[in-house]
């Protein structure tokens, strides 16, 4: 199987312009392809900007709206993974990511967890998705979609890649934050981000893309670092800190097949067991079963 070249669009969006980020995701799209990627990644939010807060409502837009499907028709031979504000039919918003390829709107993933804590407010202003799948791609592999906070929930990736994902994506605005943590090897969200895909690489034993975002919103800055990285976690391309760029990783993807025969973690999981310990716990903690950690004598 030949190398896949994944670009990633490491952008600095506008807040609340559409049109400018439209404009900006076809330029990147024609830039990336004419450099041979047969898959684009933007990061979240790159249609919309992130802090949108109260304009969240006027720039939300259906999947099959005109300008997202004008996008997706640029994508006949290539993939790509954008990211906006979804409306459902039912008018509830969604920070969604959508999987564009042969010229159509393949699957839309709707961010599972949505942070309010420190800088961030999601909550008051989104719903949460409830479902979460991998889809089988043109390029041949399964493809996983995670959006920012969905990867700091370790059930995604392995349900992901479990689901038959050999690609996970996830598409990120994450603000830089310990600054102090330069003078210990890096900007500590860096080296957190980089720790967390690293590890998820190796234990799912599938190629991990990370495409963040770069710029300021509201006082807020992006720190971009985007990367990808292979099945056995090494690190094959990363984008600087804090500027726009358009990473090329050039990605052996018969290395994951190498890896998950060599190393069959995902072959050996048991699912089932999950399955019944979860059942158990979310029984306990609803007061629907008894505490399966108490002994005989102690019940």
């Amino acid at each position: 199987m030949q190398p896949l070249r994944i670009a990633l669009a490491q952008l600095a969006p506008q807040l609340g312009l559409l049109d400018a980020n439209f404009a900006r995701h076809h330029e990147l799209l024609v830039e990336a392809r004419a450099a041979g990627a047969g898959l684009i990644v933007y990061p979240e939010l790159g249609l919309t900007g992130y802090h949108l807060q109260d304009l969240a409502a006027e720039v939300a837009m259906r999947a099959d709206d005109p300008r997202l499907l004008a996008l997706a028709a640029e994508t006949v031979g290539c993939s790509a993974v954008v990211s906006f504000v979804e409306e459902s039919t039912d008018h509830r918003l969604f920070i969604a990511a959508a999987l564009l390829e042969d010229g159509g709107v393949r699957h839309v993933h709707r961010k599972l967890y949505l942070p309010t804590y420190g800088l961030f407010d999601e909550r008051r202003f989104f719903a949460a998705g409830d479902a979460l799948r991998a889809v089988p791609s043109r390029l041949g592999l399964g493809v996983g979609l995670a959006i920012c906070e969905d990867f700091w929930h370790l059930h995604v990736p392995a349900v992901l890649a479990l689901d038959g994902a050999q690609i996970l994506v996830n598409v990120a605005s994450s603000p830089g934050r310990d600054v102090a943590a330069v003078n210990a090897g890096g900007l500590g969200t860096a080296v957190s981000w980089r720790t967390l895909l690293r590890t998820y690489a190796q234990l799912t034993t599938s190629v991990v893309v990370f495409c963040n975002r770069v710029g300021v919103d509201e006082s807020v800055s992006f720190w971009g670092g985007s990367m990808v990285l292979g099945p056995s976690g090494d690190v094959i391309a990363e984008g600087p800190l804090y500027d726009e760029a358009l990473v090329l990783a050039d990605v052996p993807v018969a290395d994951v097949r190498r890896e998950r025969i060599g190393l069959p973690l995902l072959r050996d999981e048991r699912p089932e067991l999950l399955v019944r310990e979860l059942g158990r716990i979310v029984a306990e903690r609803a007061g629907l079963a008894e505490d399966g950690t108490a002994t005989p004598s102690s019940r």
